[in-house]
């Protein structure tokens, strides 16, 4: 079953845990040439609709670590990430990576291109995403006349973020910063919308986190750009009107949502374990993106 409990981080030598998230563990490194620095482990863990799920997806804390790495550095002209070094100890090589310690901003800072989920659900109820008005008539998978700024509250684990105006934003970070945010959130999404377009695929929508080093300079952090954070469509079989094939979770959510499921998700319960198929499916449409986006 899944439920709001994270597992135990498991030890790792000269570190200290500090916090553990639905998908990523976090250590303070205490010894050696980064001591002080941070050790962030991608797990395979596997979080949908505020749930995280008991049963893992096999490799799924590596394929994010390499598109998170291969993103940083196709962005690092635009703004400096979190990243130190990728000599990390053996047993989480390939999931993890030494980074710096950030005080980051309490901002999911999502960037929408297209209208779906939760902005479509918005946009069907009121005509508007986080305060901002919308064209009438647009469809699930309707490309927006130009991306928007959608910011979120970053919950805790098991609470639900909620959409928010960019005046909520302003009245947490102050103005300056939140103008900032703003800028730097669409200018990631459009720089990374243009790459990957030229490699058939959509980042529909993406949701990245920011903080600050002790000189005030604004950092790119956590991950970026990948499945967990990211709707990607294969641009071939955009259509709107429709869901859309997709290479990220979306294949987890549309089952937990079928009637084969079972599952209500109002009702506050727990879903239910996933089907085989679908814990093998989702590796699969993870890999394809990443051939596809990394050639």
């Amino acid at each position: 079953m899944a439920d709001f409990n994270i597992p135990d981080a498991p030890a790792i030598a000269g570190t200290t845990h500090l916090h553990s998230g639905k998908v990523r563990d976090l250590y303070r490194i205490e010894d050696g040439e980064h001591a002080g620095r941070l050790l962030m482990v991608a797990s395979d863990r596997l979080s949908a609709y505020d749930f995280v799920f008991d049963d893992g997806i096999p490799d799924k804390g590596e394929i994010l670590t390499r598109m998170s790495l291969w993103w940083f550095d196709q962005l690092k002209g635009l703004i400096p990430n979190h990243v130190v070094s990728t000599d990390v100890p053996a047993e989480v090589a390939g999931r993890a990576v030494i980074c710096e310690s950030l005080e980051m901003y309490p901002v999911e800072c999502v960037a929408r291109g297209y209208l779906t989920g939760s902005g479509l659900l918005d946009y069907r109820r009121t005509g508007e995403v986080c305060g901002i008005v919308l064209p009438a008539g647009l469809q699930d998978g309707s490309r927006l006349p130009e991306p928007i700024f959608t910011p979120a509250t970053k919950a805790a684990v098991g609470d639900h973020d909620e959409n928010v105006s960019y005046e909520a934003v302003v009245e947490t970070v102050g103005d300056d910063e939140a103008a900032e945010l703003r800028m730097l959130t669409i200018e990631v999404y459009e720089h990374a919308h243009d790459l990957a377009r030229q490699r058939g695929i959509i980042p529909a929508d993406t949701k990245l986190e920011f903080g600050a080093r002790p000189d005030g300079t604004t950092v790119l952090g956590d991950e970026v750009l990948t499945p967990d954070s990211s709707r990607f469509w294969p641009a071939a079989d955009w259509q709107p009107g429709r869901a859309q094939a997709s290479y990220d979770k979306q294949i987890v959510r549309d089952w937990l949502t079928s009637a084969e499921s079972g599952w209500d998700r109002t009702s506050g319960e727990a879903p239910p374990p996933l089907p085989t198929e679908v814990v093998e499916a989702h590796p699969r449409a993870l890999r394809r993106g990443l051939r596809a986006a990394h050639g």
